[in-house]
């Protein structure tokens, strides 16, 4: 029988802490050379001086070793990957309501979570909270996980009249998010019951919603301009777009490109905000992150529908 060709992975990652006192943001990859599979996980931390950074390191390993422990079995068409990523974001639930039970002070850290894993010509997601997973293709870029904060709701309002475009822009609880880890009932979880089908030339971006400091359609045309060039370029001119922001406010900011390939390319670039370095994701100790801080108030607590007024 025919059968469509594995697609190799060219991988790039960049991480920065922006204008923050701390780096709460967490980043892994691990696409393994000439096989077709791999992943990215991306973790962003909140609480601030109650430990974010604890929080999206906790998240990440248990993601990563879950991910990890699969191994090729991810390859096996009678592995679950969606039962899989749904019991690993409940390992890390419980991890992290395990660390505040014995670090009372760390009470109101939580994480976000992004798990992209590709296997062959599919997409395998779960994420919880607002860090976006983007999809190029055909000239046009566009979220494909559902974003977990007030943003959407506002923006409806917007639509219907309920609210003018300039307060939503600027709505103070529009950041709130509306489903985090934190060791509570998990109100919200992204992770589709089909898997994407991928193609050759698809350029996906894993990252913390630091990278949206640039508007979408100014991550559209860089990548547009890029794409055909290796994943690392693309990630230096996102890092030089936003660098040029100046922006004192900055979040952290990590990110990964994976470009999808009809044969393997690995990317070993490197590059910089600020002071952190690009991580290329084939190199061992260092695809791991040293990232953001997040929200201007990184409080911690869930939003409702009162932070609409």
């Amino acid at each position: 029988m025919w059968r469509l060709p594995e697609p190799g992975y060219d991988v790039a990652s960049a991480v920065g802490q922006g204008g923050r006192d701390y780096q709460e943001d967490a980043i892994v990859t691990d696409f393994p050379v000439d096989s077709p599979y791999g992943y990215a996980i991306l973790a962003d931390g909140m609480g601030g001086h109650a430990a974010g950074d604890v929080a999206s390191r906790t998240v990440i390993a248990e993601v990563f070793k879950a991910l990890k422990f699969a191994g090729e079995s991810l390859l096996d068409p009678e592995t679950d990957i969606r039962a899989l990523l749904n019991d690993a974001a409940a390992a890390a639930n419980g991890s992290t309501r395990a660390y505040v039970k014995t670090h009372p002070q760390a009470r109101g850290m939580g994480a976000t979570l992004v798990s992209a894993v590709f296997v062959r010509n599919r997409l395998h997601w779960l994420s919880i909270g607002d860090s976006p997973l983007y999809l190029f293709r055909d000239g046009a870029l566009k979220q494909l996980n559902e974003d977990h904060s007030m943003a959407p709701q506002i923006d409806f309002m917007v639509k219907a009249g309920m609210m003018d475009a300039e307060t939503g822009k600027n709505h103070p609880n529009r950041n709130c998010l509306t489903s985090v880890i934190m060791g509570d009932t998990i109100a919200k979880t992204d992770c589709p019951v089909a898997p994407f089908d991928t193609r050759p030339g698809d350029i996906f971006i894993v990252s913390s919603d630091g990278l949206q400091y640039l508007e979408d359609r100014q991550i559209e045309k860089i990548v547009q301009k890029n794409r055909r060039k290796r994943s690392s370029e693309i990630v230096r001119q996102l890092v030089r777009a936003i660098n040029t922001l100046n922006d004192p406010n900055q979040d952290n900011v990590s990110f990964s490109v994976i470009k999808v390939n009809s044969h393997i390319m690995q990317s070993t670039g490197r590059s910089a905000i600020g002071t952190a370095p690009l991580v290329a994701a084939n190199e061992p100790g260092r695809a791991r992150a040293d990232v953001a801080a997040r929200r201007n108030d990184p409080g911690s607590r869930l939003a409702t529908a009162s932070d609409l007024s």
